[in-house]
């Protein structure tokens, strides 16, 4: 396959000891990559690092097991031809009248009611 060894990232492996010894460092580290934890030479764990809040976020919804099995359904529905394709709501979105807010009719000086 043409490519493929681009494709290969080998994530970098740290020692237990070492990582006690430093554990901020390689919390920093591990934002930008995870970092295998090795005990005795074979891993033992992984360390991820979030470099924000939706890092973080994204982490977790990724790893929600009721979160994936809400995406296992939606595609098993779609697949089963249930479901709305983003271009008919791209196309529905184009055709219906946009509503002005409240806050705008305000700022012309008019209100809800008020003609």
């Amino acid at each position: 396959m043409t490519g493929l060894p681009n494709m290969v990232k080998v994530m970098k492996q740290v020692a237990l000891s070492e990582i006690k010894d430093d554990l901020s460092k390689y919390l920093r580290l591990a934002e930008n990559e995870q970092i295998v934890i090795t005990r005795h030479g074979k891993a033992a764990g992984v360390l991820v690092g979030f470099a924000s809040e939706d890092d973080w976020f994204d982490y977790k919804l990724e790893n929600d097991p009721r979160f994936l099995q809400r995406i296992a359904r939606a595609r098993k529905s779609l697949q089963t031809g249930k479901g709305v394709k983003l271009e008919d709501v791209q196309l529905e979105a184009k055709v219906l009248p946009r509503r002005t807010s409240i806050s705008s009719r305000k700022s012309r000086g008019r209100t809800a009611g008020a003609e």
